[in-house]
């Protein structure tokens, strides 16, 4: 059974998204028969069940399989082309079968507010993803309805306000897409006091600088009966088909079978694109148009009183409406966020490229209650995210640095891999940091290949200030942090972290080690507080001493801390940087215990490799002693830290002996066995 076939609704009165629709929502769709309908129910069912139970036993876990790519654009015109007919209902929501079940507890709701079409597909590529971790309703509006825009946002109002009765302490994503985007805007300013979240896809807000906006005079001459053919409004209605076509060839597929996909592609787009002359006459496409030109208004004149938190994604090719979109609503709301895809067609969503739950879940928004919590809300890296940063956007940098893990058995035999890593948590990993946090990708990747786990980093708050300059971009690396576990360096967040059997990693020296000054390379700077060793010995925690070496053969110091502090104008850039950053240890004292951020000025060398030596497990389970015993506290934690600095000490001994330590040598080795092959290192 095609998606299309599953999705297409029968008429039934508008109602609110209540418990009641919840129930109903089985009801809410048909399919070819009746037969069809319970075979793919069961299968569905018990699909959910397999999974649900899976998900109750060890919640989700890393390199989970989020179903994001699986839909392809074939399925999103079949859907189109089969809701475009009109059926003669009004509005209503419709739950994707797509989505399934939430396998997480206690999701939040997700509203899908579409475009100028109505349609109410344009998530179809994010379903799945997006129905794993939300409650997914999506708005249809037939293409023949005239309801005006004020009767869409009764609907959509009365449907926010029926849910957040029910469960109060729930939060509301509402994702608006476009004249979406001007519905959820406007409904958020009508009820500051609901917990709404807002995820705004180019928002119509500018549609008055629209190239459609300047024809509109025109196109009232025109016949209502006319079918259409302005390349303008068909933008409008399904996209641009060459664009969107080219949207279904995958990187990993054959050119021959690239060009197949996309000849495939583009011919149903262009059907489809004659098909709507045929459904959607002049006189609704002008409908539209001016629903969208009051929607703008609308949006703009309560725009500044919006409370709710926002999501502001803009694209930056120049379509409708225009990339200048970015400015005007991110100026006005007062909690919003922006990422700017600046090299994207209008079309986001029918982007493979394009993962929405991934930038949700990277500027910190997703999340189950009033308040995120970093630990509680955090969802792991899908299958599909770590093909993206680790196995694309970081697989150069892993090549340039080849790091070679090693780690100690409880015997004191060093190995190569992980195999001395204790297999569950909770353990503390505690090691020096290097130059810039170079060290932190490697040692994620080399824990999910091998030990299929995150590390959760106590990271520097900077990386979950929100700063403006910060967010003008299209996935930082403020947001790799977020996706791969970091949370904000604080006593509450580690016990939380413990208290959930996690692999936690720690740097005592921070930003202090990681912008130390010249002929500092591997000291540690740790501050004269056991900030992490009553945690562990509270919950018996297991802490892993590691080091790392290697920063000295990539970089070299140029301008350091006190070079740029003799240097006026960099010294004022530093305070007034410093002066908007929050503070890691505000009772410490010292430049130990809080140093100055700034960004240090270096010159590339000829790259060397990164060593990782993780040495013997630390028990600190049955020392509850240490929680009132400072004395002995400090001793283990100036044990852990010798221990660090020995760890170090033998991997630059070692290095000297590692024959693919140059990257020349170790580029001809994998030239000649395949970019595959594990490089070797060093006799152990």
């Amino acid at each position: 059974m095609s998606i299309a076939t599953q999705t297409i609704l029968r008429p039934f009165v508008v109602h609110p998204v209540g418990p009641h629709l919840r129930r109903q929502a089985q009801f809410c769709l048909r399919a070819s028969s009746a037969e069809d309908v319970n075979w793919e129910k069961n299968r569905e069912t018990s699909k959910r069940r397999r999974y649900k139970k899976a998900q109750e036993e060890t919640g989700l876990k890393a390199l989970y399989d989020d179903g994001f790519g699986s839909v392809t654009m074939k399925d999103y015109l079949e859907a189109v082309r089969a809701m475009l007919k009109d059926d003669g209902g009004p509005p209503r929501w419709f739950c994707p079968v797509e989505c399934g079940r939430p396998v997480v507890d206690k999701p939040p709701l997700l509203l899908f507010l579409p475009g100028t079409d109505g349609v109410g597909m344009e998530l179809i590529l994010h379903h799945k993803s997006l129905g794993m971790v939300f409650e997914v309703r999506c708005l249809h509006i037939p293409v023949n309805d005239r309801t005006p825009f004020g009767g869409l946002l009764q609907i959509v109002e009365e449907s926010i306000k029926s849910e957040h009765d029910s469960s109060p302490h729930r939060p509301i994503f509402v994702i608006g897409d476009s004249l979406g985007g001007c519905l959820a805007i406007s409904v958020a300013a009508r009820n500051p006091k609901v917990d709404l979240v807002l995820v705004l896809l180019n928002p119509a807000t500018s549609f008055a600088q629209s190239p459609v906006q300047t024809m509109l005079p025109l196109l009232e001459l025109v016949p209502s009966n006319l079918a259409i053919t302005n390349p303008h409004l068909v933008r409008y209605l399904i996209g641009e088909p060459l664009k969107m076509a080219m949207t279904e060839i995958q990187k990993d597929l054959s050119s021959q079978r690239a060009l197949q996909m996309f000849t495939d592609s583009l011919g149903s787009m262009l059907t489809l694109s004659s098909e709507i002359g045929d459904i959607i006459r002049m006189d609704t496409v002008m409908w539209k148009l001016k629903l969208l030109k009051s929607g703008a208004a609308h949006a703009n004149s309560c725009i500044h009183v919006v409370q709710a938190e926002v999501l502001l994604i803009v694209s930056g090719i120049e379509n409708l409406p225009s990339s200048g979109e970015a400015d005007g609503p991110f100026k006005m709301l007062k909690n919003c966020k922006i990422r700017y895809f600046r090299n994207r067609d209008h079309s986001l969503l029918m982007d493979y490229d394009f993962n929405l739950l991934t930038v949700i879940k990277g500027v910190n928004m997703y999340r189950h209650g009033r308040k995120r919590d970093f630990v509680t809300d955090f969802l792991p890296p899908t299958l599909s995210e770590v093909k993206r940063t680790l196995g694309e956007d970081f697989k150069q940098y892993n090549h340039i640095l080849s790091p070679v893990m090693l780690s100690t058995l409880e015997t004191g035999k060093i190995v190569r891999g992980l195999a001395g890593v204790p297999d569950k948590g909770p353990l503390l990993f505690v090691g020096y940091h290097q130059y810039f946090g170079m060290e932190t990708p490697s040692i994620i990747e080399g824990f999910l290949r091998e030990k299929k786990t995150i590390m959760r980093s106590l990271a520097h708050p900077l990386f979950f200030a929100g700063n403006d300059w910060t967010l003008r971009q299209e996935l930082s690396l403020f947001d790799v942090v977020s996706m791969y576990g970091g949370v904000p360096a604080s006593p509450v967040n580690m016990y939380k972290l413990f208290k959930r059997n996690e692999y936690v990693i720690v740097f005592p020296g921070g930003a202090r080690e990681a912008l130390h000054k010249k002929g500092e390379s591997y000291q540690c700077f740790w501050p004269d507080k056991q900030e992490f060793v009553r945690m562990a010995a509270r919950f018996g925690v297991t802490i892993i001493p590691f080091g790392c070496v290697g920063e000295d053969d990539f970089v070299e110091i140029v301008l350091d801390y006190n070079d740029q502090m003799n240097i006026p104008c960099l010294r004022d850039w530093i305070k007034s940087l410093n002066d908007d950053l929050p503070s890691v240890r505000d009772s410490i004292t010292g430049e130990d215990g809080n140093h100055a951020l700034h960004v240090p000025a270096v010159l590339p060398k000829v790259p060397g490799r990164l060593y990782f030596l993780f040495g013997k497990p630390i028990e600190t389970k049955g020392m509850d002693n240490l929680l009132l015993d400072k004395k002995q506290a400090n001793e283990l934690y100036l044990q852990t830290k010798s221990e660090v600095e020995n760890l170090m000490s033998y991997l630059k001994r070692k290095r000297e002996e590692d024959p693919f330590r140059s990257i020349t040598r170790r580029t001809l080795y994998q030239v000649t066995r395949g970019a595959s092959a594990q490089v070797p290192t060093f006799e152990l």
